[in-house]
């Protein structure tokens, strides 16, 4: 149990039911590769945002950046949703 593959078994033994889960329903896919694919631009590109001095102009990127890619999963047009967003959104209520 204190070897090294002693311990990886012991891990892989608590982590079966979330290793196993996609067995379950069938519309759970079986990697992640579409998100991980999603993030790799930004992961490539970290050095470049170099510009987000501040947390919250690190919290302002990652908002901009889940927004195109939430348009990109959903087959919208980033620049067209975008711009609706942000056309819209000054117009709602608070209820809205």
């Amino acid at each position: 149990p204190k070897s090294t593959l002693g311990k990886a078994l012991h891990y892989l033994d608590h982590q079966w039911p979330r290793l196993t889960r996609f067995l379950d329903n069938g519309l759970i896919p079986l990697d992640n590769n579409p998100a991980e694919n999603a993030i790799r631009p930004f992961v490539v590109g970290r050095k470049n945002w170099l510009f987000s001095h501040t947390p919250s102009g690190a919290h302002a990127s990652a908002a901009i950046y889940s927004l195109i890619e939430t348009a990109k999963a959903n087959g919208l047009p980033p620049y067209e949703y975008l711009r609706y967003v942000f056309e819209t959104l000054p117009t709602l209520n608070d209820d809205e």
